[in-house]
């Protein structure tokens, strides 16, 4: 389903030329789990953008269903089955959740369609389905309804930056079940930059980023233990440096 060749991104700086993603080249299979995770700052979100578009490569390339998406816009990426949640949502004034889902799903959807779509979320759907997009949403409620809205468009390939930033546990809980169903119902894949456990227990694969490189990447009966114990280690460190 999605080939990723020799991928790398650079930009820029006082310093000289930067590499953010640095030579990565990685598969997903079609009704798979992926979870990529790794260090603050280590690239996991550009390679989100790269994939989806948002940010073009500097070299190598992106192959979706056995097609070279490289040079394609977002748009074009979206019509061929991609869809993407930001790690902080855009605010829309004047566009309704209800818009949003109806867009999503490339189709006027009854307000009992919409509302299922935002109770899978863990948003209270009658409080929400008229709702604007605007400054009045907090930013986990903004993140709840993106999530209900890249469900509701089914895509072959769903991208998720960071979706447990800013919800709260009752919601999340709820989220794990909808990624769940979502590779069920769509037989697509799904992608998730995430650090919580939860959700890397329950990927297919694990790829670990460090530094703009995969340090790691296989099942996660071969990735977790390490991470665990390297996440053990750290904070025995840090509670010696505290006494």
């Amino acid at each position: 389903m999605l080939e990723i060749k020799n991928l790398s991104f650079a930009v820029d700086t006082d310093n000289g030329n930067k590499k953010i993603i640095d030579d990565v080249s990685f598969t997903v299979e079609r009704d798979s789990y992926v979870v990529i995770t790794g260090p603050n700052g280590s690239g996991k979100s550009t390679l989100l953008k790269l994939i989806m578009g948002i940010e073009k490569p500097t070299a190598g390339r992106i192959i979706f269903d056995g097609e070279d998406v490289t040079g394609l816009s977002i748009t074009e990426r979206a019509e061929m089955g991609m869809g993407f949640a930001f790690q902080q949502p855009v605010r829309f004034k004047g566009i309704t959740a209800k818009n949003l889902i109806d867009i999503a799903a490339k189709k006027k959807l009854s307000v009992a369609e919409a509302c299922r779509y935002l109770s899978a979320v863990g948003l209270c759907a009658a409080d929400y389905i008229r709702r604007e997009l605007d400054s009045s949403l907090s930013g986990g409620e903004l993140k709840r309804i993106e999530i209900a809205s890249v469900i509701a468009r089914e895509s072959k390939l769903s991208l998720f930056d960071e979706p447990e930033a800013g919800i709260d546990l009752w919601s999340f809980n709820s989220l794990i079940n909808v990624f769940e169903n979502m590779k069920k119902r769509t037989k697509g894949a799904v992608i998730i930059i995430s650090h919580q456990e939860r959700i890397l227990d329950i990927a297919d694969t694990v790829i670990v980023i460090e530094e703009g490189k995969i340090s790691k990447m296989g099942s996660k009966k071969e990735i977790l233990p390490g991470i665990y114990s390297q996440l053990e280690s750290c904070c025995l460190l840090k509670t010696a440096a505290g006494d």
